[in-house]
């Protein structure tokens, strides 16, 4: 038994809508087996799937196929979620240091943000 990849990436909420699943397939952010993938890529059951969502890269184990979108309580029956502990630490760095994730367009950073990016700074370089 297969399923289209784009289809399951939605119904294990992975991604919001369908489309937004096919457009992450077509712009090469999802793997299956370290291989880039189309939208209709069809999966198995033990399938190993890689979603690049920057600043990390999540991966999940197939456990069961679907077709239908199901409630967040029933997500686990179909993937385990193998992603390395070393990208949660990348998410927490960037959580941490909030001048990061900058909204383009916003101007050149105050001077309480220059500062603080020059605090960050010389810590990491303590390290």
């Amino acid at each position: 038994m297969e399923e289209r990849i784009d289809k399951w990436l939605w119904a294990t909420r992975i991604f919001k809508t369908r489309t937004i699943a096919m457009e992450a397939c077509k712009k090469n952010r999802v793997t299956v087996n370290d291989a880039p993938v189309k939208p209709s890529r069809m999966i198995r059951i033990g399938d190993v799937v890689s979603v690049r969502k920057p600043p990390i890269t999540y991966s999940f184990k197939v456990l069961g196929l679907i077709s239908n979108r199901v409630c967040a309580k029933l997500v686990p029956e179909y993937m385990e979620n193998i992603t390395l502990p070393e990208q949660y630490e990348i998410l927490e760095w960037q959580k941490m240091s909030g001048f990061i994730d900058r909204a383009k367009g916003t101007g050149r950073p105050t001077k309480k943000e220059h500062r603080e990016l020059d605090e960050f700074t010389t810590f990491l370089e303590g390290l």
